[in-house]
């Protein structure tokens, strides 16, 4: 049997750089920086005092009060931005079988912001005034569930944990599932809100974090003067489709999702392979699932976490891998404009790989000023975005552990 083919009808967002998709993608042109001094807690202490923080994001906008007081702050941006997406698609407004609709939405840690409230008030007060909804708030798919249960989804719920990759894995996961007549609808992406004091010390203490004191120059991609990621947080989602169930209700069609695969460095658990081989099959792999050539590519949204080690490796594996084509090969990182928002961001990055194909627009990569000649990429799109023809997108993830993923994207016709 033929396998099936998938496009994006929604897309929803929480972001430090918007609410809404709208005004997420409108900052994403413009080349605005999300990442700010950090507000919700105290950094007098730590080592880095900067983070892509979602500042003034009010959950009774997209639920009660009495429900979102029993969500961790990941689940609140993971339902939110679910439901715009869903809204966006126009699936809200018709009826369809909704056991062929699927959830895949991860996260990387889950309920922290419960997590350490929870401990702390353990620490302080006792056993007894534990909330009992703690444990539903910290588990990782409680976001899925609740997304499920809002939606009625009676498909597969599921949260892939693959740390930095999670997100793309649930992307990828989703698009095999309408691939394979599993279903026909599946809401996929990622949530994290691992923004809090305990985890931006843990992230400073083994330093891959930037320890940069100005937000407007704290994350580098590629640059020869990078230092480390910088902590971002939010919610991102799509809404994948099987094409003849968008079509049949004149869906808005943004791209359409053609190629996954997934690697494992099977290295270290921090370091990438330095001879970024992970990377390489990884890429190598997500072409041969599309059935397409490097040359076919117009775009690569890059991981480009802006660490030394990721930078250079992924850098080394795109010019290893694409050879003569990768001097046609237009590349960003979104990172420097978003920061990393760990499990979600893969997902984040895969709206904008489909919104750029839609637009044909290579969005920048702010801060990049002087190109490590380690890197060595031919056209990095620096400060100010611009338009270019966009057929076939790349978007790579990679992840502690090893994990690596990869989503192809193409404009649809």
């Amino acid at each position: 049997m033929a396998k099936r083919r998938v496009v994006v009808t929604g897309a929803g967002v929480i972001s430090s750089l918007g609410f809404n998709i709208d005004e997420f993608w409108s900052n994403i042109k413009a080349g605005k920086n999300g990442i700010t001094f950090v507000e919700r807690f105290n950094t007098e202490n730590l080592p880095t005092k900067v983070a892509a923080e979602i500042k003034d994001f009010d959950p009774t906008q997209f639920m009660d009060r009495k429900e979102a007081r029993r969500l961790d702050r990941f689940a609140q941006f993971a339902l939110a931005a679910a439901l715009e997406a869903y809204k966006n698609s126009g699936l809200d407004e018709i009826e369809f079988d909704k056991t062929r609709m699927a959830v895949h939405v991860a996260s990387g840690v889950g309920g922290a912001t419960t997590n350490e409230a929870q401990y702390n008030l353990f620490l302080e007060k006792g056993a007894k005034r534990i909330s009992p909804f703690s444990v539903t708030m910290i588990i990782a798919n409680m976001a899925a569930g609740k997304i499920a249960i809002e939606l009625g989804a009676k498909g597969p719920a599921e949260c892939v944990v693959t740390a930095c990759a999670s997100s793309t894995y649930a992307v990828g996961n989703a698009f095999k599932l309408i691939q394979h007549d599993d279903a026909d609808v599946v809401v996929a992406g990622g949530s994290e809100a691992g923004l809090t004091e305990y985890g931006l010390s843990g992230f400073a203490a083994n330093r891959s974090i930037s320890f940069g004191g100005d937000p407007n120059e704290a994350c580098k991609p590629f640059d020869k003067n990078r230092s480390g990621f910088v902590m971002g947080e939010g919610g991102a989602i799509l809404i994948l489709e099987e094409l003849q169930h968008a079509i049949k209700r004149g869906a808005n069609i943004i791209a359409e999702v053609v190629g996954y695969a997934a690697t494992c460095d099977a290295y270290h658990i921090t370091a990438p392979d330095p001879e970024g081989d992970g990377a390489y099959r990884c890429m190598q792999n997500a072409l041969k699932n599309a059935g397409i050539k490097t040359s076919d590519i117009d775009y690569i949204n890059a991981h480009g976490t802006g660490t030394v080690l990721n930078d250079t490796t992924e850098a080394m594996a795109i010019k290893r891998l694409f050879g003569e084509d990768e001097k046609n090969v237009s590349i960003s990182a979104t990172k420097s404009m978003t920061g990393h928002s760990l499990g979600a961001v893969g997902a984040l990055e895969a709206i904008i790989t489909a919104y750029s194909i839609k637009e044909d627009f290579l969005p920048p990569t702010i801060n990049l000023t002087e190109q490590d000649p380690a890197c060595g990429l031919t056209d990095i799109v620096t400060t100010i975005g611009r338009k270019k023809k966009i057929n076939y997108a790349m978007s790579n993830s990679f992840g502690f552990g090893g994990h690596n993923a990869t989503l192809i994207l193409k404009k649809f016709s």
